[in-house]
This record gives C-alpha cells, structure tokens and sequence, in this order.
C-alpha cells in the first residue's frame, strides 16, 4: 500500500481535530487531498473510519481502534526522532507561540529569551495577533501554545494556566495637560483603541463608557505613533516598558475610574500531551511570574 506513513498521520490528525477541514489547514494540505488520502485508507482496511456529524467527524468503532494503535506508535516515532536529535546536536524540534500583541512587548521577549538560552537548537516561531486570532490558532493547531486574555476564552475547549492580571492606565503624550489620575470618562472622543474584535477594545465598551474613538490602530507600534502626533490618547497595560514609551515621548497615567484589569493566561489543546517543548515553555513563563 503506497504512503501508508502519510495517509496514518493524517487520519491521527483527522481524529485529534475532529474535522477534515481543520486537519487540512493544520498540515498545510487541501480538504479535498486529505479526504482523497482518508478514502483510499478506508478503503485498504474495508470500513469506514469516521461518521459524519453536524460539527464534523466522529471515529467509528473501527476507527477508534486504529486511533489508539497510531497515535501511541507515531509518538513512539516522534519521541525517537527527537532523541536522536538531542544526542547529535542538530535542531532540537520547532515551536509554535501565538501572543496577544501587547505582551510581545514586555512578557513574551523575556520567556522568549530564557527559553532559548536553555534550548538554543530549537527553531520557534512567535506569531503576534488580536485575542480571537490567538485562540483560533491554538483552535487550529497552527500554534502549540497560545497567551492571551481569559475573557477571549472558551476553558472548556482548551487546557487554560493563570499567568498574571493586567491592570491597564492611559498612555499620553507627555506634554498633556491631563491630570496623573484620570477618570475615564473625561476622554470621551478622545481616544485611540484597537478595532473591536480585539478584547481590551471590548473591555472598554463593557464598562458602561460612552466612548468614541478619535482612531483606530492594529499594532501597538501605530497606536503609540498617532498618540504622539496629537490624535487622542490610549489604554494599554501598565507593564508596558517605560522606555518604549519616552521614545514616542509619551506618559502613563493612572486610571482611578473604573478599575480597568484582566487576566493573562497560556492556553494549549490539550496539557496533558503536549510537547515536551511547549511543556518546558509554560514552566519559564510561570518561573518569570514568581
């Protein structure tokens, strides 16, 4: 039977996923390819894998046998593969993060940075998104670990670990007239905030403010530079490196109304098997929260 290897995988991925499509999007492959692999296994074994149902698939009972039998044989592979890797120095495996953008300013670059002084022959990728983009890439299995804010979580399709709470202030310019402890309310109109999928865009709105945004920004970087050209001012987190900000000279005041905060958390598919990389990941980013 011709590519045996690959038609498994994918099945395993299928079953983990419990979709053909996001199978398919996980491993960079078509649907229509996937389900031509899925139908010539079904096909070589004479049953049927998978039932349809209205969210996606359901493994059969046969296929629930070949599940446990594959999963547990490639994981055998994989963990084999990356042994040998560790003993001859090469590349030691590849990880994936999705960040919320404001952290990839100020938590991010710090675990980032001793996780790779601890595995310097580790290719990793930092993917930077709003809330909803974050856990959709977990969702997807485009990334093996996500940090974001709990309210853009649904913890029952994820495995969630607390961080840190966010308390957030006002970044101003640092010639403004505005007083060091603001009451909210007295931006009005004067505001520059994220577009309004993004969580601390819905955090405003959800406190009852009649706000209205002066502009809006996708990046941190563009938020910062239009507060610095006079446009209005913002809410970020108070972490946010002070020095970043005297480069736009800008300032932070403190908010005394309504107490702005919200949790950071890390969120993978599924703690109990994941890579021991992001494993080794979560545990430098909870050493730099104590």
């Amino acid at each position: 039977m011709e590519n045996t290897d690959r038609q498994l995988r994918q099945f395993v991925k299928i079953a983990e996923l419990k979709s053909l499509s996001r199978a398919a999007d996980a491993l960079d492959v078509t649907q229509s390819g996937i389900s031509r692999q899925l139908a010539s296994l079904e096909t070589y074994l004479g049953k049927p894998l998978f039932s349809r149902t209205g969210r996606g698939v359901e493994l059969t009972r046969v296929g629930e046998k070949l599940f446990e039998v594959a999963k547990a044989a490639y994981a055998n592979i994989d963990e084999a593969l990356e042994s040998v890797r560790d003993r001859e120095c090469v590349t030691q495996g590849h990880i994936r993060i999705a960040v919320i953008h404001t952290l990839s300013y100020y938590f991010m670059s710090d675990v980032v940075a001793e996780f790779t002084i601890q595995r310097e022959s580790v290719n990793l990728s930092l993917i930077s998104r709003s809330s909803p983009e974050v856990v959709g890439l977990v969702e997807s299995g485009k990334a093996d670990i996500g940090f974001v804010y709990d309210s853009a979580v649904d913890c029952g399709e994820f495995q969630a670990t607390p961080l840190f709470e966010d308390e957030m202030c006002v970044i101003a310019r640092g010639d403004s007239p505005l007083p060091d402890d603001i009451d909210l309310a007295a931006l009005r109109n004067k505001l520059v905030g994220f577009p309004p999928h993004y969580v601390l865009r819905k955090m405003l709105q959800s406190n009852g403010l009649a706000l209205e945004f002066a502009a809006e920004a996708e990046t941190i970087d563009a938020m910062l530079k239009l507060v610095s050209s006079g446009v209005g001012a913002c809410v970020l987190p108070t972490r946010i490196p002070d020095k970043l900000l005297v480069d736009y000279g800008l300032k932070k005041l403190r908010i005394l109304r309504p107490r702005l905060r919200r949790r950071v958390i890390a969120i993978v598919r599924d703690q109990k098997h994941s890579p021991p990389l992001v494993q080794e990941l979560l545990k430098i980013a909870l050493a730099m929260v104590r």
